[in-house]
C-alpha cells in the first residue's frame, strides 16, 4: 500500500501543481489524460525514485554525494525516457499531442527536452531528500481502506477515459 499512496499522493499533486503552472503561464494547456484530478506519469515517477534510490543506496554503499549524483544521473535518463514513452502512448492511443517540447532549445523529438530533463533530477533530488523523510510519516498512517477507494476511483476513471476518450 505504501507505493500505492505514493502514487495517488503524487499524481493528484502533479496534476494540481502542473494546472497551477498552466493558469499562472496562461498556457492553454490540461494536465493528463484522464477524466478525474490525477496526472500518472508524477505517481509513477515517484515511485520509481523510491524504488530506484532504495535499490542504488543499499546496493552501492557509496559516499553519499557520489551516491546523489550517480541517483540524479540514472534517475533522470528513467523519468525522461518514461515522459518519451507516455508521450508517444498517448498520442498513438489518443490521436493527439498532449504536450510539444518542440520550441525548446535542446529538444528531442517532440517529448523530450534537455532543460525539463534536467528539471526531472533535480526535482527527483528535492523529493528524495526533502519531501520523501516528511510524507513517509503521513503515508504509512493512511488506512487500507482510503488506498481502495482511490484504486476503484482510478480503475474506473481509466476504464471510462479509454472509452470515451480513445473511441470516440
Amino acid at each position: 500500500m505504501y507505493y500505492l499512496n505514493y502514487f495517488f499522493i503524487f499524481s493528484i499533486l502533479g496534476h494540481l501543481i502542473e494546472t497551477i503552472i498552466f493558469k499562472f503561464f496562461d498556457w492553454n494547456l490540461e494536465s493528463g489524460f484522464l477524466y478525474g484530478y490525477w496526472t500518472p506519469v508524477y505517481g509513477v515517477g515517484v515511485v520509481l525514485i523510491i524504488i530506484i534510490s532504495n535499490y542504488l543506496f543499499k546496493k552501492l554503499k557509496l559516499n553519499k554525494f557520489i551516491e546523489v549524483i550517480i541517483f540524479s544521473i540514472i534517475i533522470t535518463i528513467i523519468l525522461t525516457f518514461i515522459e518519451f514513452l507516455g508521450g508517444n502512448l498517448l498520442e498513438l492511443i489518443f490521436k493527439r499531442e498532449f504536450w510539444n517540447y518542440s520550441d525548446h532549445k535542446y529538444h528531442f523529438g517532440k517529448y523530450i527536452a534537455l532543460d525539463i530533463a534536467f528539471l526531472w533530477g533535480i526535482c527527483s533530488i528535492i523529493f528524495l531528500y526533502l519531501i520523501k523523510p516528511w510524507m513517509d510519516k503521513i503515508v504509512r498512517k493512511i488506512p487500507n481502506w482510503v488506498t481502495y477507494i482511490f484504486i476503484f476511483l482510478f480503475i474506473t476513471d481509466l476504464v471510462f477515459t479509454l472509452i470515451f476518450k480513445a473511441i470516440y
